[in-house]
């Protein structure tokens, strides 16, 4: 037979964890178990209908160029990629020669995407006509 060891110090953040999973699986299994027991099923065509105020959508074209959207993108991408260059900035001194050798390889990269993106006109701002 097995000893349970009840003073470890992890035991009680175990427990914790063990009831937190039971209580998550609960509450979502009666949740879906209620959802359904109250949800009508019968397709109606007001049910069906578009439920905001105003007229009916209709398709329009999309007058907002992917440009844009591209150009947002790599925003953020090398806007991020700044935000992991300031802790290795602060901590220059801490992180040594391997510090400084993972940053200039990281810087590298960035500079070949960047290249790249260049190169392939993403950067450029394409007018609608």
């Amino acid at each position: 037979m097995s000893h349970m060891d009840f003073a470890h110090p992890y035991f009680g953040a175990f427990v914790m964890f063990l009831l937190t999973f039971v209580a998550f699986t609960a509450t979502t299994m009666l949740a879906r178990f209620v959802s359904r027991k109250l949800s009508s099923l019968s397709h109606e065509k007001l049910k069906c209908t578009i439920y905001e105020c105003g007229p009916e959508v209709t398709k329009q074209p999309n007058k907002i160029s992917t440009q844009f959207y591209m150009l947002a993108l790599l925003f953020i991408l090398f806007d991020v990629e700044i935000i992991f260059m300031f802790p290795w900035a602060v901590n220059f001194q801490v992180l040594g020669w391997f510090g400084f050798v993972a940053m200039i390889f990281f810087l590298l990269l960035l500079t070949i995407g960047f290249v790249y993106e260049w190169r392939k006109g993403a950067l450029e701002w394409h007018s609608i006509k």
